[in-house]
């Protein structure tokens, strides 16, 4: 049984192109071709097909909001947005609305089959670029959350004597555990105090 596909771009051209190299697969059925959001959510109702393609940017209704549309009306219909935009905005848009891949279209053509399959068996389907753009956004919130953490202000020693004194050890047995001066344990844990 072929995966039924239904692409929606208002792009004649892009529709004609992906329609053409879809259809080339053994695997794979193009059941329609819409030219905006609101035709694409009615054909989706009618057909039901297993994947929509669909662009971000098109007339009556935008892409992310008919792909909102789409997974509420047929959640087993899985979406692969197709755009030229790469920020993080536009990504976490289409993926927040339901969208199950996100494809630039420059890279379109080498991969929309390898997506639609990908998103038919239940995965997610990013393109490389797109990917990269997700995993950098992701470092950079895990950087932010580390400099929001409290314990990242302390040094490694301060953190061993935190550690110590979670532990229930008193300032004289963390100085013979450290080989340190209980004075020197003390001024620690002072330090820490004013960190925390």
């Amino acid at each position: 049984m072929s995966i039924t596909v239904l692409l929606a771009d208002d792009y004649k051209v892009v529709c004609d192109g992906l329609g053409v190299l879809l259809d080339s697969e053994m695997d794979i059925s193009v059941v329609h071709k819409a030219a905006d959001g609101l035709e694409a959510i009615r054909h989706v109702q009618e057909l039901k097909p297993d994947v929509v393609i669909m662009d971000i940017i098109m007339p009556e209704l935008n892409g992310i909001e008919a792909t909102h549309r789409i997974t509420e009306i047929n959640p087993t219909t899985r979406v692969i947005i197709l755009s030229m935009y790469t920020t993080s905005e536009h990504i976490f848009r289409a993926l927040e609305a339901g969208a199950k891949g996100y494809l630039l279209k420059e890279s379109a053509g080498s991969e929309v089959v390898t997506a639609v399959r990908a998103v038919h068996a239940g995965n997610r389907f990013l393109s490389h670029k797109i990917a990269d753009t997700v995993i950098d956004d992701y470092v950079q919130l895990r950087l932010m959350d580390v400099e929001d953490n409290p314990l990242s202000l302390l040094s490694p020693r301060e953190r061993e004597v935190l550690q110590l004194v979670v532990d229930g050890k008193s300032s004289v047995e963390i100085a013979k555990l450290l080989s340190l001066s209980p004075k020197t344990v003390e001024t620690y844990r002072s330090r820490i105090m004013q960190k925390l």
